[in-house]
């Protein structure tokens, strides 16, 4: 008999794919989750991973293993929530990971929201990178993740997530009052192709969003300063720094000084958000209301 606990330690060795980084997402020590993948080989007699220097890798029967494995658990879930809707209740805390202007967006607007709706959900904030609020749900130390799709995300047919999209917001090109291209009504890419750029460090989604733009406009760009602060990188192209791609919601009441702002020429940049929780926890009654809400609040945003 396999035990599930285990299959939680394994999907968590093939997310993060080291036993450390397994161990620490898990709140375990190395020598347990080692102890734990030891035993589940020995429950279904094959050899579930390989091990080269710090890293682990999936064999070809821990990968069907794995898929079954993210299916117990999503019914698990599924166990979980209907036992919490029969014992009656909407009444508990939900914790969302979510990046800042997910929160100034959506986030706060639900909580409101839900004040006057569930007020005994309890909504606890944790402020996330969009590529982090993903594992964080995985690992289960989040309840709910808003998120942004970005290289080396998982697919929407992920078996371990259910989605609700909310918006697509474009980004908007910042430059400096006096750039050549500043009367303009809109900006073309190709013609910041010799410019100095400023944008998110590299991990950061709304990086590979510029990066993105910038090679289907047929450069690539030339990153001089990075921050993950829209805040600084605007400061930046109003200092003369350089130009940059900004969420247009991260803009929003920002101080905008010696720049001007331009929507971008043909296909614009975007960033598009959506809400997420472990497969099967969709219909928990602490959960639904949220992701409810986040839809609520979404409405009448930017979408493609």
């Amino acid at each position: 008999m396999i035990d599930p606990r285990r299959l939680r330690i394994l999907r968590a060795a093939a997310d993060h794919r080291t036993v450390t980084a397994a161990a620490a997402a898990l709140y375990l020590t190395p020598s347990a989750v080692s102890q734990q993948l030891a035993a589940l080989e020995q429950e279904t007699g094959h050899t579930l991973l390989t091990r080269s220097g710090k890293g682990v890798r999936l064999t070809a029967a821990g990968e069907i293993l794995l898929e079954h494995a993210n299916a117990v658990l999503a019914q698990l879930e599924r166990a979980e929530a209907e036992l919490a809707a029969y014992a009656g209740g909407a009444a508990g805390e939900v914790t969302v990971a979510a990046f800042a202007t997910g929160i100034a967006e959506v986030l706060a607007p639900a909580i409101t929201r839900l004040r006057a709706s569930h007020p005994a959900i309890r909504v606890r904030v944790r402020d996330a990178e969009g590529d982090e609020a993903l594992p964080l749900v995985l690992d289960g130390e989040a309840d709910l993740a808003l998120a942004v799709e970005y290289r080396g995300a998982p697919r929407e047919d992920d078996s371990r997530l259910s989605r609700v999209p909310l918006y697509a917001e474009p980004f908007d090109a910042v430059l400096h009052a006096a750039h050549p291209l500043a009367q303009s009504p809109q900006v073309p890419l190709s013609a910041l192709a010799d410019d100095d750029w400023i944008g998110p460090y590299p991990g950061n989604p709304c990086h590979d969003v510029m990066l993105l733009a910038c090679e289907l406009a047929g450069f690539q760009p030339k990153l001089v300063h990075s921050s993950d602060d829209f805040r600084a990188v605007v400061a930046l192209a109003g200092a003369g720094a350089g130009v940059a791609l900004v969420p247009r919601s991260a803009l929003r009441g920002m101080e905008q000084k010696d720049t001007v702002v331009r929507p971008v020429e043909g296909p614009a940049a975007t960033r598009r958000v959506f809400a997420a929780v472990r497969r099967g926890a969709e219909g928990h009654p602490l959960f639904r209301p949220v992701l409810e809400a986040l839809a609520e609040a979404a409405r009448g945003l930017p979408t493609e």
